[in-house]
């Protein structure tokens, strides 16, 4: 049954990284077109981010009343109208409508991180990061060929009649109907209702401050969660001011694509690597790999800013970090609280992931615009130093999860 849970999650992310992967660098360029300030063009992300924690409670409430299987088809329903808003405010101009659109495009990471959990349900302790790690690796098919979309999606937008920079939201409609369509059908029997019928039964109405009690009270779920936050939040606040810094430097959307796709390349390609290191070496040893290559993103991008490949070098750098530093710190998320408990952990853990997210494209706009691209990256690594601490602590003894099992 976990293989055949393992396979359908891994073709719906597939798509679900395709959809994903075609907007990830437009959205910001579409906010700076339809809104004439390049400084607001970080709402792009922070709205994206937002839906997705804003939409993790009640995707994670959906999936412990009726499975995985409606919350993640019903995710995908979600982006896909969160992408026909965006085509419609960007043909009107109306630039709320825009943001509005962006946030419920959101709904596609929300169930793309939903996923990543849905493969731990029924998995065995010694491959639970194993597992983990390879449905965050099949995003990489997906999120890779998008970015590489972007040319191709200007022609269709503008076969189609529509904005520059629209065409990527067509082709993300598309594959999230074909993600939500391979959820529907393909998870029978539900891998969440089979290992809650295991563990026995959970409250009918879980609610989202029960995964924030856990986490003031099992300091193990709370240093997880603070990790998966933060880490995520230097991810996104770099990468999406990456494609405003190369094209205000005159780099062409060809090479903002090519950053972007290598960018999102080191995100997931080498996640099953981590997954095994950290089944082999220990969680909190993954997190502090994941850092030092954090650590050294930032330091090139203060080091290279003005230099194309440098930054290019940077932004794979910076994915593999976030790779090393999530898969392994969402593994110790799901481990650190008993069975029944852990939908509620992993649905707060989302929500704490897009709101740093979301925090930190809000902030990088403004930050771009004062201390420049070079100064965002390093003022970035005290973010780095606090996960470190917290890694570190997470490896002293009696600091193991509540349970491994």
């Amino acid at each position: 049954m976990q293989r055949k849970v393992l396979s359908v999650l891994a073709l719906g992310q597939v798509m679900s990284g395709l959809g994903t992967g075609a907007t990830l660098a437009l959205g910001a360029l579409l906010v700076t077109e339809v809104s004439g300030n390049s400084s607001l063009s970080g709402l792009a992300a922070t709205m994206n981010t937002l839906g997705a924690a804003l939409l993790a409670v009640p995707l994670t409430r959906l999936a412990r009343r009726r499975g995985r299987r409606l919350s993640l088809t019903s995710g995908a329903l979600v982006a896909i109208l969160g992408a026909a808003v965006i085509l419609v405010a960007a043909s009107a101009g109306v630039f709320l409508l825009l943001l509005t659109g962006m946030g419920l495009l959101g709904a596609g990471t929300a169930l793309n991180l939903q996923s990543r959990f849905a493969a731990t349900d029924i998995a065995p302790a010694r491959t639970r990061a194993r597992d983990l790690s390879l449905i965050v690796w099949s995003t990489t098919v997906g999120s890779v060929v998008g970015p590489n979309l972007f040319g191709p999606s200007e022609s269709l937008g503008r076969a189609l009649g529509l904005p520059e920079f629209t065409g990527g939201f067509v082709i993300a409609m598309c594959a999230q109907a074909l993600g939500a369509l391979i959820y529907f059908v393909g998870l029978r029997p539900d891998p969440l209702q089979t290992a809650l019928s295991r563990g026995g039964s959970v409250a009918n109405r879980p609610s989202p401050a029960g995964g924030l009690a856990l986490l003031r009270t099992v300091p193990a779920a709370r240093r997880a969660v603070l990790v998966v936050g933060i880490s995520h939040a230097v991810m996104v606040s770099v990468m999406s001011m990456t494609p405003v810094h190369l094209t205000t430097h005159g780099a062409t959307l060809t090479v903002v694509g090519l950053t972007i796709s290598l960018h999102v390349a080191g995100m997931y390609a080498l996640s099953p690597v981590f997954g095994w290191l950290a089944d082999r070496t220990g969680r909190a040893t993954t997190v502090l790999v994941g850092q030092v290559l954090l650590a050294a993103a930032l330091l090139l991008t203060w080091w290279g800013a003005e230099s194309q490949p440098l930054v290019l070098t940077a932004l794979i750098l910076l994915g593999l970090g976030w790779s090393a530093s999530t898969v392994s710190s969402s593994t110790m998320v799901t481990e650190s609280v008993a069975a029944h408990d852990r939908p509620a952990v992993q649905g707060t853990s989302d929500l704490v992931m897009n709101l740093c997210g979301a925090a930190g494209g809000a902030l990088a706009g403004p930050m771009l615009g004062l201390v420049g691209f070079s100064g965002f990256g390093a003022g970035a690594l005290v973010l780095v130093a606090t996960t470190t601490v917290l890694a570190l602590r997470s490896r002293r003894p009696g600091s193991a999860p509540a349970t491994t099992v």
